[in-house]
C-alpha cells in the first residue's frame, strides 16, 4: 500500500469531517486514486483500477475489521481517503498494519492528510494494534515523509530503485510508528 504526497497544512481545514467510508463513496475514492496512479509516483500501479476492483479492495479491508475512512467537506464532497490494511499475510504480523492515504489532487495542502492519518492512528490504537508501517512511493515524495514524521513515524529504511514508472526508477521509503503500547507488552489474549 502506498501513501500520497501531502503538504503540511498551510491553512485550516474548516468543515472537514472524517468518517467511515460508505459504498456510495467508491466513485470519488476511485477517481482520487485513479488521478494519482496516472499522474503521480506514490502508487506503483500503472493502470488505475475501476470501481469494482476498488470495491473488492475495500471489502477486504472491512472484513478484517480495519478502518477505511474518508474526509468530506460541508457539501459532502470526498476530499481524501485513508485505510489500514494488513502489513503482511503471515499470522505473526497480525498486530501490524500498513496505511494508505490519498487526497484529491485539488485539495492538497488543506490538512486533509494530517487529519485522516491522525484519525486512522487513533482507530487502529483503539483496536489494540501495535505497529503501523508506511511505504511511501518515491523518495522525492518529501511531503508524505514529513506528514508521517509529524505524526510520530520514523524512517526505518529506503528500498532503492524498486519500481519504475513515468520513465524513471523509484525508491520506497519505509516508516514505522508504534501504536498504543507498541512492543512494551504482549497483545491482549496472548500469554
Amino acid at each position: 500500500m502506498d501513501t500520497q504526497a501531502f503538504s503540511l497544512p498551510a491553512r485550516p481545514a474548516p468543515a472537514i469531517r472524517i468518517r467511515p467510508s460508505r459504498n456510495e463513496d467508491l466513485g470519488a475514492i476511485t477517481a482520487i486514486y485513479g488521478h494519482h496512479v496516472r499522474h503521480g509516483t506514490a502508487s506503483f500501479e500503472l493502470e488505475p483500477p475501476g470501481v469494482e476492483e476498488m470495491r473488492r479492495r475495500r471489502v477486504e479491508i472491512l472484513m478484517r475489521r480495519l478502518p477505511y475512512l474518508v474526509a468530506e467537506d460541508a457539501d459532502g464532497a470526498i476530499l481524501g481517503y485513508a485505510y489500514a490494511g494488513a502489513y503482511r499475510p503471515r499470522a505473526a504480523y497480525g498486530n501490524t498494519v500498513e496505511n494508505s492515504i490519498y487526497a484529491r489532487h485539488d485539495a492538497v495542502g488543506r490538512g486533509i492528510g494530517t487529519r485522516l492519518l491522525a484519525e486512522l492512528i487513533a482507530r487502529c490504537e483503539a483496536l489494540g494494534l501495535r505497529q503501523m508501517v508506511a511505504v511511501v512511493g518515491d523518495s522525492a515524495n518529501l511531503a508524505s515523509v514529513r506528514l508521517h514524521q509529524a505524526l510520530g513515524f520514523r524512517v526505518v529504511g529506503t528500498l532503492h530503485a524498486v519500481g519504475r514508472k513515468h520513465g524513471r526508477w523509484l525508491d520506497s521509503v519505509l516508516l514505522q510508528r508504534p501504536l498504543g503500547r507498541g512492543e512494551a507488552t504482549a497483545p491482549l489474549g496472548e500469554g
